[in-house]
């Protein structure tokens, strides 16, 4: 039986792998999107599905007003003392010299929650985790971050010893444990004890093209540190491999002893107009999880089987049963359910009256601010998970002014997204119009074209078409005949690729779904009838 990679597909970066008995769990980061923290579960390392989100509340996650791509980066994921600990960083800054950030820790018995108030630990930088020693003791580890613009900003790996009793960090304790290699950007720091020794991975690289991840380990926690001489993970040498961008990730093993990583990785495409080496690609799926089997040599440092690049196809545990999963996510949802399926997300606050509610088999969604607001987002979606998918809904809504607009959306983050709406303009009155938002600069491609909505419609449908390299609209007025808007957008611009261009937040991935937007401050609502989310 095969592992076939990306085990999680779609944004989920920063894999964080833990076992407890017979059972994995994956946490991943969220970013600026609501709840905070996405958990995985499998039994046999090959079928994944998605179970939960512990930041389900404002009192563990308080995200308004954050930057593009702040938030939750690199949660870690442990188990100790029967119970789980999630440790989790939300940033508050993400450009220029500081990364102001806030380190929390809250536990659990069951990984379903109820999760305990947050402890907080520190703000020293971002991608924390938690190291359960066999003497009892636990220990932060974590980059730590330095905005002196004559020294490199990733200032090393720091341990600090974490007091259980006193439920705070011991900062006297605290001492830079590695410094990484002259690649630099030494960040997701996770230790292990293996084989009486300590073993610390860490990424380096940046999380794109050049990405990797490396292996140090030593006699006693707090070091000397010696480095294993080669790079553990990258794909920067491999531009023709399948899965680039491989690093940042967490090491498990099986009850049979068997040893796998899991990693982030991303799927770059390419416009046929385009080199396949320069630019790399772009990928609109954002990073994604695989898995790599590793292996011990005779002196006990690990490998990657098959590569040091990463493999699509990957060797399953020994004498497994296969678990696969009932979907928990329908091709079409009617909104029966009291609240939101489980793939949906907010942006930085949770789905609160504020934003809308779930009525006679509608999600009502109020007016909120403009897509490019950060504290009042009126926006319910899903992430892209797979090159080619459409989605649909139809709802009914009608606006009185064009500071008001309703529809289908294809989002990335506040300065790059599209829309197809429902909106108003002085010639027709109600009237459907796409808008793209690029680098911050708005385009109307109907303008005095916008077509005008029948008086006796009630309900308008919208659709978007996603073909890997592009994607495009398309409504109806009756469900049957659709008209497909004769504007082909290029999905790259909903890529990390082209945000890193121009901007600072380039961490998540294109999602798509239904958006009220009412910046006259009359709060008009739309009515959601379903919502359509189909893989081709």
């Amino acid at each position: 039986m095969k592992i076939m990679n990306p085990v999680i597909k779609g944004f989920n970066a920063d894999p964080s792998i833990v076992r407890v008995e017979d059972t994995y769990y994956i946490a991943n980061s969220t970013f600026d999107w609501f709840p905070g923290v996405q958990i995985h579960e499998s039994k046999d390392l090959v079928h994944w599905q998605l179970i939960t989100h512990p930041l389900d509340t404002v009192t563990l996650l308080d995200m308004k007003g954050n930057v593009d791509s702040g938030g939750i980066w690199a949660p870690d994921l442990s188990y100790a003392d029967g119970k789980f600990w999630l440790v989790y960083t939300d940033v508050k800054v993400t450009n220029g010299a500081f990364k102001d950030c806030v380190n929390y820790l809250t536990t659990s018995e069951s990984i379903y929650g109820p999760w305990s108030d947050p402890i907080r630990l520190n703000g020293v930088g971002f991608d924390s985790s938690l190291f359960h020693d066999d003497d009892g003791k636990k220990y932060i580890v974590q980059m730590e971050w330095d905005h002196r613009e004559y020294h490199h900003p990733f200032y090393g790996i720091k341990c600090t010893e974490y007091s259980v009793e006193e439920e705070r960090l011991l900062p006297e304790t605290g001492k830079i444990i590695w410094r990484g290699t002259d690649v630099k950007l030494t960040e997701g720091p996770h230790l292990y004890k293996i084989f009486g020794k300590y073993y610390l991975f860490c990424a380096e690289g940046g999380t794109t093209y050049a990405h990797q991840e490396v292996v140090a380990r030593a006699d006693s926690i707090y070091g000397e540190y010696e480095f294993q001489g080669e790079t553990f993970l990258t794909a920067f040498e491999s531009p023709d491999n399948p899965l680039q961008k491989c690093g940042h990730g967490a090491l498990v093993d099986t009850p049979e002893g068997e040893w796998y990583f899991a990693h982030l990785t991303g799927r770059p495409w390419h416009h046929e107009t385009e080199s396949i080496h320069d630019p790399r690609g772009w990928c609109t799926l954002g990073r994604e999880t695989a898995i790599q089997k590793v292996e011990w040599t005779e002196d006990k440092w690990p490998l990657i089987v098959g590569g040091k690049q990463g493999s699509i196809e990957v060797e399953a545990p020994k004498n497994i049963t296969l678990h696969p999963y009932d979907p928990n996510y329908l091709i079409k949802d009617d909104f029966e359910e009291a609240h939101l399926n489980i793939h949906f997300n907010t942006l930085r606050v949770p789905f609160t009256e504020k934003i809308g509610r779930i009525s006679n088999s509608h999600l009502v969604l109020r007016g909120g601010g403009s897509l490019t607001n950060l504290h009042d987002t009126s926006l319910v979606a899903r992430r892209w998970q797979s090159f080619e998918l459409e989605a649909e809904t139809r709802l009914a809504y009608y606006p009185t002014t064009f500071q008001q607009m309703a529809g289908l959306t294809n989002f990335y983050n506040s300065q790059h997204w599209s829309m197809i709406q429902i909106t108003w303009n002085e010639l027709n009155g109600r009237v459907i119009e796409v808008t793209e938002n690029n680098q911050g600069v708005l385009t109307s491609y109907l303008k005095e074209q916008a077509i005008k909505v029948p008086k006796d419609v009630e309900y308008v449908y919208f659709k978007t078409k996603v073909k890997t390299s592009s994607y495009s609209y398309a409504y109806s007025f009756d469900g049957k005949e659709w008209v497909d808007i004769p504007v082909t957008l290029d999905a790259k611009i909903l890529s990390d690729d082209y945000v890193n261009q121009t901007n600072g937040g380039f961490f998540t991935g294109a999602f798509v779904g239904m958006a009220n937007v009412d910046y006259s401050g009359y709060d008009l609502e739309a009515k959601f009838d379903y919502f359509v989310y189909e893989e081709k």
